[in-house]
């Protein structure tokens, strides 16, 4: 195997040996950071929001002769608890362990990205931002990357700010016209999916249900409502709800808990729920749609409450922009054939915004979000250099 493939995937390991967890990265960013600054990477930091951040700086002289700066981001958190077993499995075709593709190597990509530029000295007419964000996961709700975007662009402030799981603000807010030099553009690594070229955000809305009664005894309270038994008749009225096929809209019921022991009528229930969609408009009517079968649930001696727990808006970009257009021929280029496709990544929140962004893959593997989860080694060689062309190249592009 090449010596410098080895050397992401040796960092990749390393990577995925520290827990990370949807807001408990800290101890993850910190070792990014300290890679960073024994790179000798310039504007090392970690902000408030817990992003690291690294410039690999232009060659230019004077500021004013810079052009737009580049972006390049990867998310450090996982699915995984901190309790998970992290052991890895690696064979000469395959590295078995959680948050191996998903997304320790999608982060030790960013050091490789600047590893091979440096090797092959090439030149670069304007920054290059690397960053590794946090809350890209589940409940984490793009936190991170909004953070990256409130830096970024002039126009944009991050508001509302969550603290954790819990929060039900999106902090997402129009883009406003403002001062300075607006990014070039945003590409987001991930570890897996190797040929795709994400240039669509697939809108998600959350929810958490809430369901509270009095309670009491099994036998000496029995016909006093139940939590359990409301939630489970308001979970089916929403689960056969009939949604499009065009544009493809998805409804989940994700996790649901409650009840205190199997001879008491239980007082509380909770189930979160997860929906998706191609098409936000469509998205905000079958939001509407729960809502309105929530409030028609409430009756005496029975709470119902519903809170937005997560969202992630719709966004796309033309197929025949110039990014998504450079990122196609890096790809054939290597010999891999490219797909356009549609995905709940980072790249949403700059694509709602209007902004130039694209998510990508390093290598092949599968079973992601599971403890199973592995990545091909030989198409990695391949991965780094089409994310070391886009890079290079993007510079060179017509911007439209």
């Amino acid at each position: 195997m090449d010596q410098f493939i080895q050397r992401i995937l040796d960092l990749a390991i390393a990577i995925q040996q520290i827990p990370a967890p949807t807001f408990q990265e800290a101890r993850r960013a910190e070792f990014v950071r300290a890679r960073f600054a024994e790179a000798a990477l310039q504007g090392v930091e970690i902000d408030a929001t817990g992003n690291v951040y690294a410039c690999f700086s232009s060659e230019c002289q004077s500021p004013s002769d810079k052009s737009q700066p580049l972006i390049v981001s990867a998310h450090l958190d996982t699915v995984f608890s901190q309790e998970v077993d992290l052991s890895v499995r690696r064979d000469q075709e395959s590295i078995l362990a959680p948050g191996i593709g998903d997304n320790s190597l999608g982060v030790a990509g960013l050091f490789g990205l600047v590893w091979a530029l440096r090797e092959r000295r090439l030149y670069l007419p304007g920054d290059l931002w690397l960053v590794a964000n946090v809350c890209e996961e589940g409940l984490g709700n793009l936190l991170g990357m909004q953070a990256i975007v409130s830096r970024f662009e002039p126009g944009y402030e991050q508001s509302d700010r969550q603290s954790g799981p819990s929060s039900t603000k999106t902090g997402i807010q129009p883009l406003r016209a403002g001062t300075g030099t607006t990014p070039l553009a945003y590409i987001i690594i991930e570890g897996m999916a190797l040929g795709q070229v994400y240039q669509r955000g697939l809108g998600v809305h959350r929810y958490r249900l809430k369901v509270q009664t009095a309670g009491g005894h099994s036998w000496i309270d029995y016909g006093q409502p139940s939590a359990i038994h409301e939630l489970t008749a308001l979970s089916n009225r929403l689960t056969t709800l009939k949604l499009p096929r065009q544009p493809r809209t998805t409804l989940n019921v994700g996790t649901i808990s409650g009840g205190s022991s199997i001879n008491t009528i239980a007082a509380e229930a909770m189930l979160e729920l997860d929906m998706r969609s191609e098409n936000g408009a469509t998205l905000e009517e079958l939001a509407r749609h729960v809502e309105q079968i929530v409030g028609s649930a409430q009756k005496p001696g029975v709470l119902v409450e519903l809170e937005t727990i997560g969202q992630r808006p719709v966004g796309e970009l033309s197929a025949e922009h110039w990014l998504v257009k450079l990122a196609q021929n890096c790809l054939h280029e290597v010999g891999v054939v490219s797909r356009l496709n549609i995905g709940s990544t980072d790249a949403n929140l700059p694509l709602s915004l209007g902004l130039p962004a694209i998510t990508v893959g390093l290598t092949t593997g599968g079973r992601a979000h599971t403890v199973h989860e592995f990545i091909n080694i030989a198409p990695l060689e391949k991965g780094v250099e089409q994310l070391v062309n886009l890079v290079s190249r993007a510079w060179n592009q017509p911007i439209t």
